[in-house]
C-alpha cells in the first residue's frame, strides 16, 4: 500500500508531502489544479520515462519519493538478488536534472531506471483513460485468468504444479536429447576417422617399451654387423688366399712347437698364439651363431619405423600408442553405445510428453471453467457502469507447449451488439476501457498481488446512476486493497474514505499547487462545488450531504 508521496519542484508543485491510507483515497480539484502532475510524479517515482519538462521553472532538479508499507511476495527474489533490505518497507526515490540525467533508488540503494519499473509496476496499476492499462497487454491475460481460477476452481494450484512438474521433466530430457543428437552429428564425422585409426593401432599392436627394445636390437645387429666386416678385412689383409685367420694361427703354433732343445725358448710366445687363435676362433663362432639375428634386421627396421610412424601421425611418443589406442576405443565405443541412449531418451521424450499432454488438458479444462465464470460476473457488472451492449469473451487457442501449458489466452470484447469480438486494446474507447478495467478489477480483487491502483478520471463522459455505480466498484475494490482516484464526479467522491482537495495558487507571481486533505465541512463544500459549480447553493450542499451520508 502506498503511504507517503513527497513531490518536490515538479512543474507547479515547490514541495509537496502526501500521506495516504487504506481504502478509497479521492482527489478532487478544479480544471488546471494540478491533478495531472500528480499522476506524473507518481509515474515518475514508478519508473516511467523522465522528461526534462516535468521540472519546475527556475530549478536545477526535481525529485520524487513514493514509500510503501509492505512488500508483494512476487518481488522477494528481486529484492535478494539485488541486496535490497525491505525489511522496513519500501522507498521509491527519483531525481531529474535539468542535463536529462535521471537516477534512481529503492531503500537508498542505487538501481537502474529498468529495475525501479519493474517494481513499480508490481506495485501499483495505473488505469486513465490514456493510461497503458496492464490488461491490454496480452501476456498478462494468461496470469490474470489463472489469478481468478486459483480462487474459484478446486484443485486448480495443484493442475498448475502438475503441468508445471511434467513439462519440467519433458523439457529437460528433451534438451539432453537434443545435446545427444547434436554430439552424435559432430561425432559421424569423427566415427570414420576414429574406426580407421583404432583399426590401425590394434593392426600394429603396440607394446609399452617395445620401440626402446627394438632400437636397441637394431643398433645390436648394427654393431654385429660392422664387427663381422672387420674380421672378415682382418682375414683377407692375413690371408689372401681366403683361409680363416684362427686356422692360420693354429697352423703356425704348431709348426713352432716342433722346435727341437732341452726346453723351446719360445713355448711362452707359442702359447701366447694358441691364445690369439683361440679368441679370433670365438669371435668368429659368435659371429657365426649369430646369423640368424643379421636375418631379422629387415623386419626389426620395418617394425620400428612402423611404430615410429604412428607416433608421429598421431603426435605421441612411441610408448603413449596403447593409451592412445584405449582412448579411441573408449570414443568410438561411446559413440556407437549414444545410439542406444538415444533411442532410450527419445522414448523417454515421446512418454513424459504424452504425460504432460494429459496435465495440460486437465489444465485446459479448468481455464475454459475459470473463463466461463469470469465473464458471467464480469457481464453482470457492466450493465450499471452504461456497457450494457457490450460482451465479453475469453479465446483460448491452442499454442506451443510451455510451462504454463499449451493454452495461448486472449481477452476479448464487443461494445456494441452485432460486431465482431476484438481483442480488449483493439475495441474499447477510453472511457469505455477504464470502466471495463474497474469492472475487472473489482471482479478479480483479491485474487492478484496487485496491493494499489490508481484510477485517473475513470468517470469522464459519464454522470448520476452510473457514476455511483463506478463510486460503489471503487469502493468494493478499495476495501480489498487500496484506490486512488482523480473525479470530477461528486458521486464517486461521495465514496471516499480519505478525501484530498487539490488547488492552484498565486504567489509572488509564481503558480503552485498544493494539496490538503479535507473533512467534515470542508468535504462537504468540495462536493457541493463539484455538484453546482463555483457557486455553492444550499441545494448542492443538501446534495453533497446526501452524498455522504448514502457512502457512510
Amino acid at each position: 500500500m502506498l503511504i507517503g508521496l513527497s513531490i518536490s519542484n515538479i512543474v507547479l508543485i515547490e514541495k509537496l508531502n502526501l500521506e495516504f491510507g487504506a481504502g478509497l483515497n479521492i482527489l478532487t480539484g478544479e480544471t488546471g489544479a494540478g491533478k495531472s502532475i500528480l499522476m506524473d510524479s507518481l509515474s515518475l517515482a514508478l519508473g516511467a520515462r523522465s522528461d526534462t519538462g516535468l521540472i519546475r521553472h527556475g530549478c536545477d532538479s526535481a525529485s520524487v519519493i513514493a514509500e510503501f508499507d509492505c512488500v508483494p511476495s512476487v518481488l522477494h527474489d528481486i529484492f535478494v538478488e539485488n541486496d535490497i533490505d525491505t525489511n522496513n518497507g519500501l522507498i521509491l526515490r527519483r531525481t531529474l536534472s535539468l542535463d536529462g540525467k535521471s537516477r534512481a533508488w529503492i531503500n537508498d540503494t542505487p538501481v537502474s531506471i529498468k529495475l525501479l519499473k519493474q517494481v513499480g509496476d508490481a506495485l501499483v496499476e495505473i488505469h486513465g483513460q490514456f493510461a497503458n492499462h496492464t490488461l491490454l497487454d496480452q501476456t498478462t491475460h494468461r496470469p490474470t485468468l489463472d489469478l481468478f481460477a486459483k480462487n474459484n476452481i478446486a484443485g486448480f494450484d495443484d493442475f498448475v504444479s502438475n503441468v508445471r512438474e511434467k513439462y519440467s521433466l519433458y523439457n529437460n530430457t528433451r534438451h539432453r536429447l537434443i545435446e545427444l543428437q547434436e554430439m552424435l552429428a559432430r561425432s559421424e564425422s569423427e566415427r570414420e576417422f576414429l574406426e580407421h585409426n583404432v583399426a590401425e593401432l590394434r593392426a600394429l599392436k603396440v607394446q609399452p617399451g617395445e620401440e626402446e627394445d627394438l632400437a636397441a636390437r637394431r643398433a645390436n645387429l648394427m654393431n654385429m654387423e660392422k664387427n663381422a666386416a672387420i674380421l672378415s678385412e682382418a682375414q683377407q689383409a692375413m690371408s689372401p688366399r681366403g683361409n680363416s685367420i684362427d686356422s692360420m694361427l693354429f697352423a703356425v703354433a704348431h709348426i713352432l712347437q716342433r722346435i727341437r732343445g732341452e726346453e723351446n725358448p719360445y713355448s711362452e710366445q707359442i702359447d701366447k698364439l694358441y691364445q690369439v687363435a683361440e679368441t679370433v676362433a670365438e669371435i668368429s663362432a659368435s659371429l657365426t651363431s649369430d646369423g640368424a639375428d643379421m636375418d631379422d634386421m629387415d623386419s626389426i627396421e620395418e617394425r620400428l619405423f612402423a611404430i615410429r610412424a604412428a607416433a608421429r601421425k598421431h603426435r605421441v611418443m612411441p610408448d603413449d600408442l596403447p593409451a592412445l589406442l584405449d582412448k579411441m576405443s573408449t570414443q568410438l565405443e561411446t559413440i556407437d553405445n549414444s545410439d542406444a541412449e538415444l533411442q532410450k531418451l527419445s522414448a523417454l521424450v515421446n512418454q513424459y510428453r504424452l504425460d504432460f499432454d494429459a496435465a495440460a488438458h486437465k489444465l485446459h479444462d479448468a481455464r475454459v471453467a475459470a473463463a466461463d465464470a469470469l465473464r458471467t460476473r464480469l457481464l453482470a457488472e457492466l450493465p450499471d457502469l452504461k456497457l450494457g451492449g457490450a460482451d465479453f469473451m475469453i479465446d483460448i487457442s491452442e499454442t506451443d507447449a510451455t510451462i504454463n501449458g499449451t493454452d495461448d489466452i486472449t481477452f476479448m470484447i464487443k461494445t456494441n451488439p452485432g460486431s465482431p469480438f476484438a481483442p480488449l486494446h483493439k475495441s474499447a474507447s477510453g472511457g469505455e476501457l477504464a470502466r471495463l478495467m474497474l469492472a475487472m478489477r473489482v471482479v478479480l480483487a483479491g485474487s492478484d498481488d496487485v496491493l494499489t491502483f490508481v484510477f485517473d478520471e475513470i468517470d469522464t463522459g459519464i454522470s448520476g446512476a452510473t457514476a455511483s455505480a463506478v463510486g460503489a466498484r471503487l469502493n468494493r475494490l478499495a476495501a480489498q486493497s487500496q484506490a486512488l482516484v482523480i473525479t470530477h464526479s461528486a458521486q464517486v467522491a461521495g465514496f471516499a474514505d480519505r478525501h484530498f482537495k487539490i488547488s492552484k495558487s498565486v504567489n509572488d507571481g509564481r503558480t503552485t499547487t498544493s494539496v490538503h486533505e479535507i473533512t467534515t465541512d470542508d468535504r462537504i463544500n468540495e462536493i457541493a462545488r463539484i455538484i453546482s459549480g463555483a457557486e455553492i447553493t444550499s441545494e448542492s450542499i443538501t446534495m453533497a450531504k446526501t452524498l455522504i451520508k448514502k457512502t457512510a
